[in-house]
């Protein structure tokens, strides 16, 4: 029995340190296994966080990049940014200034609607609150050159601020005037003119609206390329400044060439009885303009309707001012421009050099009848037409012994 325990006992103490062995084997084992999968938890984690970063650097890289390509796209598709503007003049800040001071330049690139919706503004109030000089705007409607330019050179001599000058000439014409003339630098921007058609009327609007925006000019005359003046500088101003009435031929004939020119197709705003005729060569005030440029209701009318026979130079005025009461009460329904119907046709009579005499003079100046301000008087007018170039050296000379300047 003994030895059997002893055998067991034995056998025991044999295989203890074999146990033992298997254990820490056991443990040894696991331990590296946790410090494998530590291991490689922590390179996953690393790796994860460096990958993170590098998308986050490639996801910012390429949002830059499209927002570079969108904005280059955007800068090559949209119109260019306009320039930038230009410091104010020293005239824009003078406040009041900038509203009286005539233009230095009369070309400038306004098309014709723009033109006269600029020049058709006007003060509500008739009291100018700073020194005003009334002025004559002279207003030239020619095809080139003025041929009787140097006559006029001589009528205007001196009186510089009393006067301002605008030629309507042909498109075509681009001659200018030596720098030491009236002339020079008074040409408007033109088209073209045809008598007997509605583009007369559309150039005698241009030279009013041109000529309002000076707001020193008080008094327009329309004159051609063959007038003269029958008087001095002195007595022109003085006539029509201190005049109370405007100068617009306008009467009531009957006939083909009166009555016999209206279209019904006027109707309602233009009736015949409204119908009236006169000479093309006005002479206006200030309001008178500004209601002529003005119009949106009977130019449009004559613009479609008055054609073929119907000269509306000779019509339009004189109707619109019989149409307006309130202007038509104002003027002398007569004008200031002698011409000589006496031999009949389409064209007034033509003088050269031989018919231009003293008497011949003296009679236009003084050789009507008519009203000047409610007084009887004999200076109706004061120019004449049709003068050739080849009456000019007789005109020069006569125009200090006769003309008075």
């Amino acid at each position: 029995m003994k030895n059997q325990k002893d055998q067991n006992s034995s056998s025991f103490s044999s295989s203890s340190p074999s146990l033992t062995t298997k254990l820490l084997n056991a443990q040894y084992h696991h331990f590296l296994n946790l410090l494998s999968y530590s291991l490689i938890l922590c390179c996953g984690i690393i790796f994860g966080i460096l990958l993170h970063s590098s998308l986050q650097d490639f996801s910012s890289t390429s949002s830059l990049s499209i927002q570079r390509i969108s904005q280059l796209f955007l800068v090559n598709s949209l119109p260019p940014p306009p320039p930038p503007p230009s410091p104010p003049s020293e005239l824009e800040l003078d406040g009041l200034e900038r509203f009286i001071k005539p233009p230095e330049k009369l070309m400038h690139d306004m098309e014709d609607e723009e033109l006269l919706w600029r020049a058709s503004m006007a003060p509500k109030i008739k009291n100018y609150p700073f020194p005003r000089t009334p002025k004559v705007a002279f207003m030239f409607m020619t095809k080139g050159h003025l041929p009787l330019a140097r006559l006029w050179e001589r009528f205007f001599r001196g009186h510089e601020h009393l006067f301002t000058i605008y030629v309507h000439s042909y498109p075509s014409y681009n001659q200018s005037d030596p720098e030491d003339s009236v002339f020079h630098g008074r040409h408007i921007p033109s088209k073209r003119v045809d008598w007997g058609y509605v583009n007369m009327v559309e150039a005698e609007q241009r030279l009013l609206a041109n000529a309002l925006l000076d707001i020193s000019n008080e008094r327009f005359v329309l004159l051609s390329e063959s007038c003269i003046p029958l008087f001095n500088f002195t007595t022109v101003y003085s006539y029509l400044i201190n005049s109370t009435q405007t100068h617009v031929e306008s009467y009531d004939q009957l006939g083909g060439v009166g009555r016999g020119r209206y279209s019904p197709l006027m109707q309602p705003h233009v009736q015949l009885h409204h119908w009236r005729k006169g000479s093309q060569w006005f002479e206006v005030d200030r309001d008178m303009a500004l209601e002529i440029i003005s119009d949106r209701i009977y130019w449009p009318l004559f613009y479609s309707y008055c054609h073929h026979g119907c000269y509306a130079d000779e019509h339009y005025i004189p109707t619109l001012l019989n149409i307006k009461s309130s202007l038509n009460h104002r003027n002398s329904n007569r004008t200031l421009t002698w011409v000589d119907w006496s031999k009949g046709g389409p064209h007034p009579n033509r003088f050269i050099r031989h018919e231009v005499t003293a008497e011949f003079m003296e009679n236009l100046r003084s050789g009507g009848e008519c009203l000047y301000n409610g007084e009887e008087t004999n200076i109706c007018y004061l120019f004449a037409r049709k003068f050739l170039p080849t009456a000019l050296d007789r005109l020069l000379r006569l125009s200090r012994t006769v003309l008075y300047f």
